[in-house]
């Protein structure tokens, strides 16, 4: 299995021919430093950049040019003796008018593989904000043999201080004939990067893997650099990348309606990222694990007829598997629609304020009140209105036309994890053997899109806790009468995703617990727990809920010093490996102060060692604890049972419409899927 390591962690490599790669939502320069033991570089001709790519006499070789990806050959026994370290280095490129800070682009994911494509090692790159240069891993010698190492510090002043830090007295002179080369490059060709679509949210719309957000909450992956999901309008806090309001359409022609955005970009031509306009850090984690090598160039869409677009075919975004290319392709359509409905409501504004400026100067002439020019003045403003909204809904209808004939094929082409409970993939449903790169959390639709539902897909493991809101808060919830019935809804919305995350994990690698204090989910929970695919029956009481917290913090701590003390491998035999969720009913009832605190702990600390929170609750209940649990809400993706339009993405901020993917009526699948869950578990523990 694949080694995903933490800023800090060391894995051991199985041979000396490898190669590196690296995926980032924008083009970023690779280079490579040669240093000695003590980590210090000794000369100009010892690091590999697009000035001087290829090293004399050293199977070392980076690209001669800023891209999205990259792919560096190592041969660890062609290198001196004297050369101890290798440490691989990415910098954005200055003066190409992109991105100055890895705060603003999508973490950059950097993978060792064996000759095979066999993925050894990897890392993602989170936590960056003002940097623009950092190391993101090195492999090194220990004690005869070769070992990688995930770095991830970065440098605000750059490639500069980056190159200063690591001894070259030459480090500033170098570092400007690395730019210069790479801005040599950027006028070249550039192979054609993957595609990173994600989606982000508002609130508060969801971010794959955010932050904090501003006055919405949540954030969602976007097509241009993978967010990790919308983020929800209602939160009060500041995720790493959704702007605070959208930014207004204001064309510069006072005749014609605001351009379309440009097109999806297919595989032959590099993906921009539209970075959020905040100054908040952004912690997207990016979609660009690879785990196999490169399959073939999917098969080109089919054309239409004449003068038709061509028929759309599911997969055929970049990517290094099916799974990957279908990821890609559900986070470009999600931008599309962002970006296609932009443009439409830009144009409509436009007509609108074109109008009433018409308007007032009609009034303000009263020579034409007494001629009857007005009449006829009023009547022209508003023909020229009418047009121009309806050429603004004639392109909105053509790119909705085309973006639902791809969500007709797209989606009966969904693996489990990807697709809705109504998909008959589930019903030939088999246990995983491997980890899922993403998972489903429910459909996102806009006011415009007349039925078009985008899946809302997040990456994993998570890093961010889910909410599962019970109360009637939102707009959505505040229509709802029956609040008994919301809370149900509630916990059945919360149950489908703990079926679907152990159903999309192999047997052993995703393990549920659930505290439920007065027992008033034992209804709801009953699928989990009559097929025993929960690690004990639900917790309830304060005895029962002190247990369980405190052993998954126990756990949490034991984790925290093995990465830190950089031996992730020798645990004890007593906590569970796997990855853990938590499921919360009716908090804060049952919650002590001490408890609370747990709570809190495992929520800002339990993603990053496999401890994820899943908290179903009415925020109203907790407000008796003021402001100190704040903090809490504000670190999870609120999801809601009911449609609500509480998530914005990234690139508009548009009021997205979040629906849960909930179990059909009736219907007995989960059921299905459970029992083939427990039945792995069993098999793998005789």
């Amino acid at each position: 299995m694949t080694a995903e390591l933490v800023r800090g962690q060391n894995h051991p490599l199985p041979g000396a021919r490898l190669e590196i790669r690296v995926s980032a939502g924008e083009p970023v320069v690779v280079g490579a430093t040669l240093a000695d033991e003590h980590g210090t570089v000794h000369g100009v001709e010892r690091v590999a950049h697009p000035g001087a790519p290829a090293l004399p006499g050293i199977e070392i070789e980076v690209s001669r040019q800023a891209a999205a990806d990259h792919r560096l050959a190592v041969d660890l026994d062609a290198l001196p003796r004297s050369v101890h370290r290798v440490s691989v280095l990415l910098a954005l490129p200055s003066g190409a008018g992109g991105p100055v800070r890895f705060g603003a682009v999508a973490a950059p994911y950097v993978a060792v593989t064996g000759p095979d494509g066999h993925e050894v090692a990897s890392h993602t790159l989170t936590g960056l904000d003002s940097e623009s240069a950092v190391v993101a891993l090195e492999l090194y010698r220990r004690q005869g043999a070769w070992r990688v190492r995930a770095v991830g510090q970065g440098y605000a002043g750059g490639l500069a201080e980056l190159l200063a830090d690591q001894g070259l007295p030459e480090a500033r002179q170098l570092a400007g004939a690395i730019d210069e080369a790479a801005a040599r490059g950027l006028t070249r060709p550039v192979a054609a990067p993957s595609q990173h679509r994600d989606a982000a949210g508002a609130q508060d719309v969801p971010s794959p893997r955010d932050g904090t957000s501003g006055p919405h909450d949540d954030t969602l992956p976007g097509r241009t650099a993978p967010p990790a999901g919308p983020v929800p309008a209602d939160l009060p806090a500041a995720p790493p990348s959704l702007p605070t309001d959208p930014p207004a359409a204001a064309p510069s022609p006072p005749t014609d309606p605001p351009a379309a955005p440009p097109a999806r970009p297919t595989d032959s031509s590099p993906v921009a990222p539209a970075p959020p306009a905040t100054d908040g850090p952004i912690d997207y984690t990016h979609p660009g694990r690879r785990t196999t090598a490169p399959p073939a160039p999917p098969q080109a869409a089919l054309p239409g007829g004449p003068g038709e677009p061509a028929r759309p075919v599911a997969g055929d975004a970049a990517g290094w598997s099916l799974d990957e290319r279908l990821y890609h392709q559900v986070w470009g359509m999600f931008e599309d629609l962002a970006r296609t409905t932009a443009a439409y409501r830009g144009a409509v504004d436009f007509a609108d304020s074109r109008r009433e400026q018409e308007l007032d100067r009609i009034l303000a002439d009263p020579g034409s009140r007494v001629d009857g020019r007005a009449d006829a003045a009023r009547d022209a403003a508003r023909d020229r209105h009418s047009r121009l909204v309806d050429r603004a809904r004639e392109a909105l209808d053509r790119d909705l036309a085309q973006l639902r004939a791809e969500a007709e094929v797209v989606e009966p082409a969904l693996p489990p994890a990807y697709a809705r409970w109504d998909n008959p993939v589930w019903h030939g449903y088999r246990v995983p053997v491997e980890n899922p790169m993403a998972l489903r959390l429910g459909d996102l639709r806009l006011p415009e899109s007349a039925g078009l539902r985008i899946p809302m897909l997040v990456r994993l493991p998570l890093e961010r806790g889910l909410w599962v809101d019970s109360g009637r808060s939102g707009a959505a919830g505040a229509s709802f009468a029956d609040a008994d019935g919301l809370r149900r809804l509630a916990l059945d919305t919360a149950t489908a995703l703990a079926a679907r995350l152990l159903a999309v994990h192999p047997p052993g690698e995703f393990t549920v617990h659930v505290v439920d204090p007065a027992g008033t989910g034992t209804s709801a929970f009953a699928p989990l727990s009559d097929s025993g695919v929960l690690a004990a029956p639900p917790a309830a009481g304060a005895a029962g809920v002190t247990d369980v917290l405190g052993r998954l913090a126990q756990r949490v701590d034991l984790v925290q010093m093995a990465v830190r003390g950089g031996a992730p491998d020798a645990l004890p035999a007593g906590p569970d490996t796997a990855e853990q969720l938590l499921i919360v009913n009716d908090f804060p009832h049952g919650f002590d102060d001490r408890a609370v605190t747990r709570l809190r702990y495992l929520a800002d600390e339990g993603p990053a060692v496999g401890v994820h929170l899943m908290m179903v609750a009415d925020r109203q209940d907790a407000a008796g604890y003021g402001p100190l649990l704040d903090p809490l809400w504000r670190g999870l993706l609120r999801l809601t049972p009911v449609p609500d339009d509480h998530l914005a993405d990234p690139w508009v901020g548009h009021a997205w419409t979040y629906e849960p993917v909930l179990v059909p009526a009736g219907s007995r699948v989960l059921q299905h899927v459970l029992g083939r869950v427990a039945e792995a578990r069993r098999s793998r523990n005789r």
